[in-house]
């Protein structure tokens, strides 16, 4: 009797306790005309004293009310589309079962991602679209000799070491560590409705998608039973001009890839439901939609969340992306190196160069430019994400770190630890390091 609601209050059956199709038929059976609660909200009720006394109350078995109903219950009735659905389950309370049931297991677990992350006797067997299923590998993997085969095939291609790490983040950026959706595993940006998505710079993709497609056709054809599949291949391309990158700056490194992602075909992958990940903003590749409503440094901090990135590997990545050549768009905000292409420390070390004067830009809105304080010129152009690095005290200390004379190397590590985790975040723990 002294509990706090909202102000709605009733119940909606008179055996609210037990699974039955009370509520549809007590829908469909009465007229319902508007009441006030208790507390003054408006809700409805039968007409004409109908079932007054149908619904116990909650705390005294005693007393007997008149079921209610919300304005939104009654949408169910009226609305054509809603009442065909809603008159079918009433007619048939086995299909209403089922169907609540799986409702509830789709409510309940639609945050665990793909269905190999669930663990029970109680996993149903079922592929359930909204787990965005990856297909299990029909065939062997790929071997290390394979590997560095299809490295040399890669590198033999036209396709720039930019777009081949603008691809492989595009796959790989998708992921949410919310609900442990999205990732390169399953090649989905291949399909719509990723390989569209304006951040993904479509005409680009396509052409890169494309001439992986034929090396993964060659290479397919010649080595049966081995096959690879594009989301790997899509990965291998960014492994590659990774290592490329970091051998022309001086810094040799080895990249870990572990093969065995799959290819889902697109009756696995659902469009709408896609939808909701792509990006409005991606710091790492300085792309940000104007219509956002958040800052691009806050939208830079979301997405290093939604990939489970700590300040370090966020600010490795950043400055990483930026002398590879990965902006959306080509644009050439914050790439500031003379070397493009190259793994190098340059976004860091002429980032903080006190040899630069940073101001608005007068011509162009959001963004920055680096005048050289000795001649006047214009060096650089920024946005607000780029400049970060400099001014933000945590962020600033850690780009010192990679500014230093000598730090290079540690540079090439820590991106190469980052760019790696990233690239299997979607994927089991015991798949190892690559």
């Amino acid at each position: 009797k002294d509990a706090i609601t909202s102000g709605l209050e009733g119940a909606w059956s008179g055996n609210p306790t037990a699974w039955t199709t009370q509520y549809l038929d007590n829908l469909f059976a009465f007229d319902w005309v508007t009441t006030q609660s208790p507390a003054g909200a408006t809700q409805w009720i039968p007409a004409d004293g109908q079932a007054a006394d149908l619904v116990p109350d909650a705390a005294d078995a005693s007393q007997r009310y008149a079921p209610i109903m919300f304005t939104t219950d009654l949408a169910l009735k009226f609305d054509p589309s809603y009442q065909e659905i809603a008159k079918r389950f009433q007619a048939d309370p086995e299909a209403f079962q089922v169907a609540f049931a799986k409702a509830w297991y789709k409510l309940t677990h639609r945050d665990m991602g793909p269905g190999w992350r669930y663990r029970g006797d109680q996993v149903p067997a079922a592929e359930l679209l909204w787990q965005d299923p990856i297909p299990a590998a029909e065939y062997p993997a790929i071997t290390d000799p394979d590997v560095q085969a299809l490295k040399t095939a890669i590198r033999d291609s036209a396709v720039s070491r930019a777009d081949l790490v603008g691809t492989a983040w595009a796959a790989a950026a998708s992921y949410r560590g919310t609900d442990k959706r999205g990732g390169p595993n399953g090649g989905r940006l291949r399909l719509a409705p990723q390989r569209d998505w304006p951040v993904n710079d479509p005409s680009i993709l396509a052409s890169v998608l494309s001439q992986l497609a034929a090396i993964q056709q060659t290479f397919n054809a010649a080595n049966q039973p081995q096959q690879v599949s594009m989301a790997d291949l899509i990965v291998l391309g960014g492994v590659v001009a990774v290592e490329d990158a970091a051998d022309a700056a001086g810094c040799p490194v080895a990249v870990p890839f572990h093969p065995g992602r799959t290819d889902a075909s697109q009756a696995q992958t659902d469009v709408t439901s896609f939808s909701v990940l792509e990006p409005t903003a991606d710091a790492f590749r300085n792309y940000y939609d104007l219509d956002t409503d958040r800052s691009p440094v806050e939208a830079m901090v979301e997405r290093a969340s939604l990939l489970t990135l700590s300040v370090p590997e966020m600010t490795v990545l950043v400055g990483g992306m930026r002398v590879l050549g990965a902006n959306s768009g080509k644009a050439e905000h914050g790439m500031f190196t003379d070397r493009l292409g190259v793994l190098s420390n340059d976004f860091f070390v002429n980032l903080l160069s006190m040899s630069t004067r940073w101001q608005k830009s007068a011509g162009q809105v959001g963004l920055y430019e680096g005048v050289d304080r000795a001649t006047g010129q214009v060096k650089w152009t920024a946005t607000p994400v780029d400049l970060i690095f400099g001014s933000h005290s945590e962020l600033r200390a850690v780009a010192e770190v990679y500014a230093a004379q000598g730090g290079e190397q540690r540079f090439v590590d820590d991106f190469v630890s980052a760019w790696t985790r990233v690239m299997n975040l979607d994927r089991p723990p015991n798949m190892g390091e690559g």
